[in-house]
């Protein structure tokens, strides 16, 4: 499996209700390795949700273009799975037929029957294949979208700020299951985040956006094996070092961040 991205001077504007236009992404440049865990931080509002979009084809750039493996995106593709930032999972559906949807929706669903229950075990669901989504709670409703997003086999996962809402103990177990799953499939993975901590965990490299119209002011390598402790020294240096590179280049008055 394959799965890289090239990011070529893309521009997005957006026009308000009166009429008035915003750039929301100003001329990004961004190579993302096959398999690589590469996560987009910066301020509200900076477009970064806005880049995911672009990757999946949900929108489209009004300048520059956007390449999986040498092809221009230019519409949504099974080739990238989304995981959005509520679980999404529809509540008239058991989690079995959720899971199952984006095959049957393909018509492939006969083929790849099997994908579905090895799914359902890859994110720890096994015997809440019957539940409603009401019927759990909303970490495993989370790793039921991840199942869905994964069971299409896509080349990339793009995650959208999804474990967000959850409780610290559930948002870094469902951390470690992705990494498990992306050390298992080698999958190309870009993720949304405003949380640091999140951030270093998971990333190879961390893409610090500036606020609107957004460019990459920084991109930073995390130089640290697998599993990571949060409590590392080298851990901490990272996570001041990215609060310093947030406060905007020096914009604002330089603080204390006591870790």
């Amino acid at each position: 499996m394959v799965g890289e991205i090239i990011i070529e001077n893309v521009v997005k504007k957006f026009t308000t209700v009166d009429g008035d236009e915003i750039t929301a992404l100003n001329g990004i440049n961004l190579n993302i390795r096959s398999g690589e865990f590469v996560s987009l931080i910066g301020p509200s509002g900076c477009g970064k949700s806005t880049l995911l979009r672009l990757i999946a084809g949900l929108i489209f750039p009004d300048g520059g273009k956007i390449t999986l493996d040498s092809d221009e995106i230019k519409k949504p593709d099974a080739e990238r799975g989304f995981m959005f930032q509520n679980h999404m999972l529809f509540p008239w559906l058991n989690i079995y037929d959720n899971v199952a949807f984006g095959l049957r929706a393909r018509k492939i669903f006969k083929d790849k029957k099997t994908d579905v229950d090895e799914y359902i075990d890859l994110v720890g669901l096994r015997g809440f294949e019957r539940s409603y989504p009401h019927q759990l709670s909303g970490g495993m409703c989370q790793r039921a979208s991840l199942a869905r997003a994964l069971v299409g086999h896509p080349k990339v996962l793009l995650l959208d700020e999804p474990l967000g809402a959850l409780d610290a103990f559930t948002r870094m177990n469902i951390q470690d299951e992705i990494l498990r799953i992306r050390k298992e499939h080698n999958m190309t993975m870009i993720m949304v985040t405003h949380d640091v901590d999140e951030a270093i965990y998971l990333s190879d490299r961390v893409v610090i956006m500036s606020a609107r119209p957004a460019k990459i002011e920084k991109i930073v390598s995390i130089e640290l094996a697998h599993p990571r402790a949060r409590s590392n020294p080298e851990f901490l240096k990272y996570h001041a070092a990215i609060l310093k590179l947030l406060n905007y280049g020096g914009k604002i008055p330089e603080l204390d961040y006591y870790l």
